[in-house]
């Protein structure tokens, strides 16, 4: 599977969402700032210290569950709420109505600018499906089908675990690997056997905690050095650039892409 760039014992290929098959990334990140920005000005007052849309969405919320997203930028703040339950409104200051106020601003800019797809990824996707590997899509989002609809790609995908699955089934998000290993187990195929594609850092984690076959990094943002150390075997700048390298084996790297022999590639698997 050399145009693929995937070593040769992946049968399946897991996608996440935001960021790998769609440009919503970008979305997310700016209803995070404006709902924490929000949040944090009407309890700090004028001098409050806004929500960084670059560090402290890579560091805190990027590919977490939503309420895990909240948790854990609010804690990186030292703020505590309360829970909340999953209908609290989204002005209620809760865990809950925090996420709610954001997945709010989510949908309404998604309605509001549409959802475009990276070309790209679509044209992998279809290239590894015409190769016979099964393909999953893995997010954290409970909005994943209907932005699947909106980009004509729901057909792309054998199997889906999402925000709205994971509730379902009783699965913990990532960084935690088990949205991936349930992905695999519906596809019937080993983690050694599956390669999971991600843009995120939590994302690389589950996909080193969860001892994959193959973790690609896609750096949408410039963050090649921390998706390598967060586990990924290679990094490159678009999914398009994948496979140019003659496969995982090749012995260099052009400017832009991390050589093999991250997590996986090291002896002993690593992960």
């Amino acid at each position: 599977m050399s145009d693929l760039g995937l070593p040769s014992q992946i049968r399946a290929c897991l996608f996440d969402l935001d960021g790998v098959v769609t440009r919503t990334a970008v979305v997310h990140a700016a209803a995070w700032k404006e709902t924490f920005d929000t949040f944090l000005r009407e309890r700090d007052g004028a001098g409050y210290r806004p929500f960084d849309a670059a560090h402290d969405y890579d560091e805190y919320v990027d590919g977490l569950p939503r309420a895990d997203g909240v948790r854990s930028f609010l804690a990186s703040r030292g703020i505590t709420l309360p829970e909340g339950s999953p209908d609290d409104p989204p002005e209620a200051s809760t865990v809950q109505g925090l996420g709610n106020r954001k997945n709010d601003l989510v949908l309404r800019k998604i309605h509001e600018g549409g959802v475009e797809a990276y070309e790209t990824t679509l044209d992998y996707i279809r290239r590894a499906r015409a190769q016979g590997l099964s393909t999953a899509i893995v997010s954290s989002s409970k909005n994943c089908l209907d932005v699947l609809r909106a980009v004509d790609a729901v057909n792309l995908f054998d199997v889906r675990i999402d925000g709205v699955v994971a509730t379902e089934r009783g699965l913990p998000g990532k960084p935690k690997p088990d949205t991936f290993l349930a992905a695999a187990r519906d596809l019937g195929v080993e983690p050694s056997e599956a390669a999971v594609f991600e843009d995120a850092l939590a994302g690389m984690d589950a996909g080193r905690a969860g001892r994959f076959g193959h973790v690609v990094g896609v750096d949408r943002v410039g963050q090649a050095d921390a998706l390598r150390a967060h586990g990924a075997d290679v990094v490159v700048p678009d999914l398009g650039e994948l496979g140019v390298l003659g496969g995982p084996d090749a012995s260099a790297a052009p400017d832009g892409f991390a050589a093999p022999g991250g997590a996986a590639g090291a002896a002993g698997g690593g992960r």
